[in-house]
């Protein structure tokens, strides 16, 4: 196996050297690297966005001339522990990794670093470890702003409209984006809990009262119907911040179930994240209001481009350093940015851009 690992710190350290590389582009085909195995751990086959992340990173590494082993660990983490070990057992050259518990990899990435694989910590950010070596992603706090400018817009609150009743519901405690939707929303929407216009009739406004586990649209629509039944007898809710479709689903489960959906009890505006192919149906059918778009083919090709790098002792390309910090190092990142979603512009984003296509949505 190649040395990738000290490859990268001394190409790192020589910027002449770096910059040289840098400008070289694509490789050669012929170019040692091309052949090397690039293992991927995604965290669960039970989301759509999951499986497309997965095989669109396949398909650009093969496309470069990888090989690749992709696994996922169906939300547990030891399972995922288990499946890394296994990619380091088989010699892979690089890792790429979407965490399910973001502090449960630790000393597998430690016999990562040992057996100098470098790692590329995906969408996520692995906390807790030197041995994570860049992060790609989107710009997480800019989805949740995205969703409470959306809610606040709906609802006409800046032309003096309210007071509403809104709940909050954030991701899974154990993973790291969790915070960073929810603090990019809350940017936006505490002035306006502050000056009442807003009203949380639950009660439960901090994060560690609203996280759902896994992301689980079945724990959401039973907390959703919970709070209901405990905090709205003779009131209505008007919108929900929903951090993911697989939760809004779930949340618009309980609405329904409650009697919303009609004229005289109108669904309230819940939003997401993710585009996914059935919240988007929902979203054109009147449903749920609105999902964050991240295109998870650029989110791949970058994580793949990151492989190629490294695996050529060239430094990727990054356009953050300093907001990363996993506890253990600033983690130098690549952000891409998302893109709010409705029923007004589903088509010019969605299917201008070949995500969708109209038949996918019918």
């Amino acid at each position: 196996m190649h040395n990738r690992r000290t490859v990268f710190l001394v190409v790192a350290g020589a910027t002449s050297v770096s910059l040289a590389l840098s400008a070289c582009g694509k490789s050669d085909p012929e170019d040692s690297a091309k052949g090397d195995t690039v293992g991927i751990a995604m965290p669960t086959r039970a989301s759509e966005r999951w499986i497309t992340d997965g095989n669109t990173i396949v398909r650009d590494l093969k496309g470069n001339g990888y090989k690749t082993r992709l696994v996922y660990g169906d939300d547990d983490p030891a399972q995922q522990v288990e499946q890394i070990q296994d990619l380091i057992d088989q010699h892979v050259d690089a890792l790429i990794v979407a965490a399910i518990d973001n502090r449960s990899l630790r000393e597998v990435l430690q016999k990562a670093a040992d057996a100098e694989i470098p790692v590329i910590s995906y969408d996520r950010l692995i906390l807790g470890t030197k041995n994570v070596d860049y992060y790609a992603s989107f710009d997480n706090e800019q989805v949740g702003r995205l969703q409470a400018r959306y809610i606040i817009e709906k609802l006409g609150i800046e032309d003096g409209k309210g007071p509403f009743n809104i709940e909050l519901f954030a991701g899974s405690k154990d993973d790291n984006n969790t915070k960073y939707f929810f603090d990019g929303a809350m940017q936006l929407l505490q002035p306006y809990l502050d000056k009442k216009l807003l009203v949380v009739r639950s009660g439960q406004t901090k994060l560690d009262e609203v996280t759902t586990l896994r992301w689980d649209g079945v724990t959401a629509r039973k907390r959703m119907a919970r709070i209901l039944d405990e905090s709205y007898a003779g009131s209505r809710v008007d919108a929900v911040l929903s951090p993911y479709d697989g939760i809004s689903i779930g949340v618009l489960a309980a609405f329904e179930s409650d009697g919303y959906g009609s004229a005289a009890k109108p669904l309230p505006v819940v939003t997401g994240q993710d585009a996914e192919l059935a919240s988007v149906k929902s979203i054109i059918a009147g449903r749920q209001s609105q999902t964050v778009y991240k295109d998870l083919r650029h989110l791949a090709e970058v994580a793949a481009a990151m492989a190629d790098d490294l695996l050529h002792g060239r430094e990727p390309n990054v356009n953050d350093t300093s907001t990363y910090n996993n506890g253990s190092k600033v983690v130098p990142a690549y952000l891409l940015q998302p893109e709010g979603v409705d029923k007004t512009n589903y088509r010019s984003v969605l299917v201008a851009s070949g995500y969708y296509t109209d038949s996918d949505l019918k």
